[in-house]
């Protein structure tokens, strides 16, 4: 779930990963046609109202002082793209594949409301053009992992629903982190559609002003507090359960329907990799139950799997940067490794173990993947 805010605990190390996961636009790679966002406190300007369809480039500059994120939205608001914790004074690219139609550029300051939104759209049929095939076959898998995942998810959260139902606080609380490990390696796909992510993965902080908790925080996080923090089962635990289980069959049934392209999967799996700089490494994500790791992991996962599709394209449009993707993504699960007992379970350090030093050593890894995953939606666009 995309963050509220970074504690001020590991604030140096956050920024650290923050910094080089959002990166820089490329130096010319966008040339004259791409559409430049400038994005502050209070305006979200946009270079072209109108854009010709198809690969599409959008240059970020945040000018304000918070951190923002930029969304090109579908007038459904389900996401097309996006770029998330773009720090104040930073820039980002986006790279993306955009069908003819109306859209909305949406900076939201402070990560969190409705944004600032522009009415844009975009014309001919630029986005119709044949893909190779290689990259077709990435597409094609890659909806069958993200249904797999879904798919796999549901009986593993009705043992964690059914353990809270129980009222087994024990048991509920061993099946709550493997419960995630689908959710987690997909989110941005699950994202994609707006309403969803909200009900399932939103922490009591990343509610929308005017919000109840007591009444509209529902999901994961809210039982994880119920049970790691309280201490306690109550009939309301139970009810959110029972909701937990309806909210994951609606996002089981809607993931084949998502909109996926080459570049949303190399922005998806940027955008786990953000998730991993601002929550995870922060320890913000589980704060009740610190199983930050298990959630760090099937983040790196998903990313590498996106990557591990789309590498054909990659490694023949750029070997410089598939080999350093290689690297990195080989370095980041060596690190994670160290982590567990055996590489075949889940079975995390609790992160409230995780000394400063390590978490350091942790976020400096995302930044060296991050950097070069940043630049795989441009190779495979190419």
């Amino acid at each position: 779930m995309r963050p509220a805010r970074l504690t001020v605990l590991t604030a140096a190390a956050a920024v650290a990963a923050i910094t080089a996961v959002t990166g820089c636009a490329e130096k010319g790679g966008a040339g004259d046609g791409a559409i430049k966002v400038a994005a502050s406190d209070s305006a979200c300007e946009v270079s072209k109202a109108e854009f010709p369809a198809g690969k599409v480039t959008i240059e970020v500059e945040n000018k304000g002082s918070k951190v923002t994120e930029v969304y090109v939205l579908f007038p459904d608001d389900r996401i097309v793209a996006e770029r998330e914790n773009i720090g104040p004074g930073t820039k980002a690219s986006i790279t993306a594949e955009i069908k003819a139609g109306d859209y909305a550029i949406t900076c939201k300051p402070g990560m969190k409301g409705d944004g600032i939104r522009q009415k844009v759209k975009a014309t001919g049929n630029g986005a119709a053009e044949k893909r190779s095939p290689e990259l077709d076959a990435a597409v094609a898998e890659y909806r069958k992992y993200v249904q797999e995942q879904a798919d796999e998810t549901l009986p593993k959260a009705q043992a964690f629903a059914d353990a809270v139902k129980a009222g087994d606080i024990d048991a509920a609380k061993k099946a709550y982190a493997v419960s995630r490990i689908g959710w987690e390696r997909t989110e941005p796909v699950a994202e994609s559609f707006g309403d969803i992510d909200p009900k399932v993965d939103v922490r009591e902080d990343g509610l929308e002003a005017g919000q109840d908790p007591a009444k509209d925080w529902t999901g994961w996080h809210r039982l994880e507090k119920a049970l790691f923090a309280d201490n306690k089962i109550g009939d309301d635990e139970k009810k959110l359960a029972d909701q937990l289980m309806t909210d994951l069959t609606d996002w089981q049934k809607k993931v084949g329907q998502a909109e996926i392209t080459p570049t949303s999967m190399a922005n998806g799996a940027k955008e786990l990799l953000d998730e991993v700089a601002s929550g995870k490494v922060t320890g913000e994500e589980e704060r009740y139950s610190h199983t930050d790791l298990v959630d760090f992991k099937a983040n790196v996962e998903g990313a590498q799997k996106a990557y591990e599709l789309l590498k054909p394209a990659a490694a023949k449009n750029d070997p410089a940067l598939s080999a350093e993707l290689d690297k990195q993504f080989a370095a980041m699960n060596t690190l994670l490794d160290k982590y567990r007992a055996d590489k075949n379970s889940y079975d995390f350090t609790s992160y409230e173990t995780v000394a400063q030093e390590q978490r350091k050593e942790l976020a400096d890894a995302v930044s060296a993947l991050g950097e070069p995953l940043s630049k795989l939606a441009a190779a495979v666009a190419k």
